[in-house]
């Protein structure tokens, strides 16, 4: 444990100071000093009103958001047994998307600034609904898999159909911006929105790392070890659902951190399920804030979506976790 504790510390006080790092860049030129004054000492200065209202919430997300996806991501792996598993496999980040799509195809954001997290917390739960039912029923993993392929497939086919017959363009453009996944733009209300579900979701989550390290003995093994596995499976989806698709509701689709983070932690504190839940959190943490940093020091007018970055960084890592896998296969 002292060796976990360690990697934990590690990673924890990298996070914080990317996290103080991502306070620096941004159109306004502000110090390292001028972001602790406006920290430790706030006053009403622009210095110190932009680090606390635009760039402390944005921080504060990227940290809360990568964290859940990158657990959901190990928790999942472990659950399913798989390690090319990711949240975006059991359909709950589509569906939360598909929410969004709604409220800003019928232009209820219009008026009502928080439909689209509402709407896509909805979808989400809805999906989550689904997932639990099939796995209190005592669903398989392979169909627990399957039924999340078909959310995701349906809700992807409506999203597509939303952008399809939209007939204002206006619409049309903020589904698609949603859709490529930003943390720019969102305040405390949103923090204050996506926290409880995301709190929910690690307990759930870490709460289920004994039931996930007796599961790879073997279903028969776990469940000799007293592991109900009907109820192991709903907490973790329920866990991933709920956290994930929150994030999802507030800051759009960001894909491929839960895939990629849980293998980066292997490495360092080997296969144990339980042992990679925390680190992973944390990693996860820390490449979402990497890459929300990456964002605005790329030289350009207009800065990327993060959703696009992430996925630039997983895609070619997918690609080789497949060529890794067929390989270690007789």
């Amino acid at each position: 444990m002292t060796q976990d504790r360690l990697i934990w510390t590690l990673l924890l006080a990298m996070t914080v100071l990317l996290g103080f790092l991502s306070l620096l860049p941004g159109p306004a030129d502000l110090s390292a000093g001028e972001v602790l004054k406006g920290l430790i000492l706030p006053d009403e200065s622009a210095a110190s009103l932009i680090v606390r209202e635009i760039r402390l919430p944005r921080a504060l997300l990227g940290i809360i958001v990568g964290a859940t996806l990158g657990l959901a991501g190990a928790a999942l792996q472990g659950l399913l047994q798989n390690p090319l598993a990711e949240p975006g496999i059991v359909g709950v980040s589509a569906s939360a998307g598909l929410g969004a799509v709604i409220a800003l195809y019928f232009g209820i954001s219009g008026g009502f600034a928080l439909a689209v997290p509402l709407f896509a917390m909805a979808a989400a739960l809805a999906a989550t609904f689904v997932l639990f039912v099939a796995a209190s029923r005592g669903a398989s993993v392979l169909t627990l898999i399957l039924l999340g392929v078909a959310i995701n497939s349906m809700a992807m086919a409506f999203t597509s159909l939303a952008l399809n017959l939209s007939p204002n363009p206006f619409a049309l453009n903020d589904i698609v911006l949603w859709l490529l996944g930003s943390i720019t733009n969102r305040g405390y209300s949103d923090i204050m929105l996506v926290l409880p579900f995301a709190v929910i979701g690690w307990v759930l989550m870490i709460a289920g790392g004994r039931g996930l390290q007796a599961l790879t003995l073997g279903d028969e093994t776990a469940t000799s070890l007293g592991v109900n596995l009907g109820r192991l499976r709903g907490q973790v989806i329920i866990g991933a659902s709920v956290s994930v698709g929150a994030c999802v509701a507030i800051c759009g689709a960001i894909g491929f951190v839960g895939l990629v983070v849980p293998h980066m932690v292997r490495p360092f504190v080997g296969h144990d399920p339980k042992r990679i839940l925390v680190p992973s959190a944390l990693l996860g943490a820390m490449l979402l804030t990497a890459a929300d940093i990456t964002v605005r020091l790329l030289p350009g007018g207009q800065e990327l979506k993060l959703g696009v970055v992430t996925s630039l960084i997983g895609s070619p890592f997918f690609v080789y976790l497949i060529f890794r896998m067929r390989k270690a296969l007789p």
